[in-house]
């Protein structure tokens, strides 16, 4: 490697470090938070109720009254848990995940469920239970933490 481009490239890792360490630092913290959660895509797991409108749903936040659980028919291994607001300030939704994890939760028509906007997406919990049983991630965080294959 010539002079010039070692120095290209001591400068671009040199840019690229900041970047690196904030990356980390936010999927650190996520992956901390993830131990006990699944996660999936918002676009692939939040969807409008039959009495919502036809658009999608890309926010919730406060608690959420789980009316019904039920297997989704068109997802194997899915669950689909129809949230009613518990305070009638925001719309219902349906909450699609996989079926283990809302086993593993416990979650039972009755139970309230909060919904908390984060950096990377939405964070469910039992009402009655600090950790979170399921990450909503937003779609650009989702692809993020994709696995890619390294080339050189």
């Amino acid at each position: 490697m010539n002079r010039s481009a070692s120095i290209v490239l001591a400068g671009a890792l040199a840019l690229a470090a900041p970047l690196a360490a904030q990356a980390a630092s936010s999927a650190s913290s996520l992956a901390s938070e993830s131990l006990t959660a699944s996660s999936g895509s918002i676009s692939d797991s939040l969807e409008g109720s039959s009495e919502s409108s036809s658009r999608p749903v890309r926010r919730a936040e406060g608690d959420y009254r789980v009316t019904r659980v039920a297997a989704a028919a068109d997802r194997a291994g899915y669950a689909r848990l129809t949230l009613a607001p518990a305070a009638g300030q925001h719309e219902g939704f349906v909450l699609v995940l996989p079926a283990a994890t809302a086993d593993a939760a416990g979650l039972a028509a009755g139970q309230v469920v909060r919904a908390q906007p984060q950096p990377y997406g939405i964070r469910f919990a039992r009402a009655d239970r600090t950790e979170p049983f399921f990450l909503a991630l937003d779609d650009a965080w989702q692809r993020e933490l994709a696995a890619h294959p390294v080339t050189l």
